[in-house]
């Protein structure tokens, strides 16, 4: 059976999580995980290497196979298509680079469809976090068991809450809110201190480990991010789990946005927002 064979008929969240799968799998990103690999200089400190390359190969692969009509916008290889198609994919192929490329399995494989499905691949615990943009699930594909105990391929469902009280802070520069908003700044509130323990693991990653309950919220500075290559599928994931999801200004996301707040709950979110808003 060939790849176009396997995933023609299949719905856009089956593409989604098989095209994440495909970047985060033993060939790709947990195949050379560890190795010494040559790096891509993108300037201002960051860069790419040869395995965000090849995961991006292998994720929009499968996205071509199995929507070959549609565009796709990858991190390192740009737009694939017409700029004004009504479908369009982002691909980041390894979300948490820096992590990466130090030996810290803290990484992300996301792909999005615009207002559609998305897909949260982390490679190293088998999980795969995926919405048809109507509800959001894990699966595992790692032969083990979740830890809900759910067996491997089942689907549970994501649901946010703000028990651990940990907030991840996204604190990677540049910061164009500054000097009206900086995330060293919440850190440093009376009320955080309070309520809430930061965390700041440096990948989108955790944009689904809100969605799942294991974060209560994930902040960051930033333009409009409804549609980047790094956020759009956690975004996705967060809505579609019920998690209130904002600009840093309070705002919906979009073309005049400002951040990101991500909350498991509306409380949650309201106790951000007075602590982003009133210092």
């Amino acid at each position: 059976m060939t790849t176009s064979d396997t995933y023609t008929d299949s719905g856009d969240a089956e593409v989604a999580i098989a095209a994440a799968r495909a970047g985060a799998d033993a060939d790709v990103v947990r195949g050379m995980y560890g190795r010494r690999l040559a790096r891509i200089d993108k300037g201002a400190g960051d860069f790419a290497t040869e395995a965000d390359v090849a995961a991006e190969k292998a994720i929009i692969d499968v996205i071509r196979a199995a929507r070959p009509d549609d565009t796709v916008l990858g991190e390192e290889g740009g737009r694939r298509g017409a700029a004004d198609a009504a479908r369009q994919w982002t691909v980041d192929p390894l979300c948490g680079t820096l992590n990466y490329a130090v030996g810290t399995m803290l990484v992300a494989v996301n792909v999005a469809l615009r207002d559609g499905a998305a897909a949260v691949a982390d490679p190293f615990s088998g999980e795969v976090f995926h919405t048809d943009g109507t509800s959001a699930w894990v699966r595992r594909h790692d032969g083990g068991e979740g830890a809900a105990g759910e067996a491997e391929g089942a689907d549970a469902l994501l649901a946010p809450a703000p028990d651990t009280r940990l907030v991840d802070v996204n604190l990677d520069p540049p910061f164009p809110g500054a000097p009206g908003f900086r995330g060293v700044d919440l850190l440093a509130h009376p009320g955080f201190v309070a309520r809430f323990r930061p965390r700041v693991v440096s990948t989108t990653l955790a944009l689904a480990w809100v969605a799942a309950g294991r974060r209560a919220a994930y902040v960051t500075d930033g333009g409009d991010l409804s549609e980047s290559v790094h956020f759009a599928a956690g975004i996705a994931l967060c809505r579609a789990a019920g998690c209130v999801v904002t600009g840093v200004d309070g705002a919906p996301l979009g073309r005049a946005g400002r951040g990101l707040v991500a909350a498991a709950d509306a409380e949650t979110h309201g106790l951000l927002m007075s602590m982003i808003g009133g210092r």
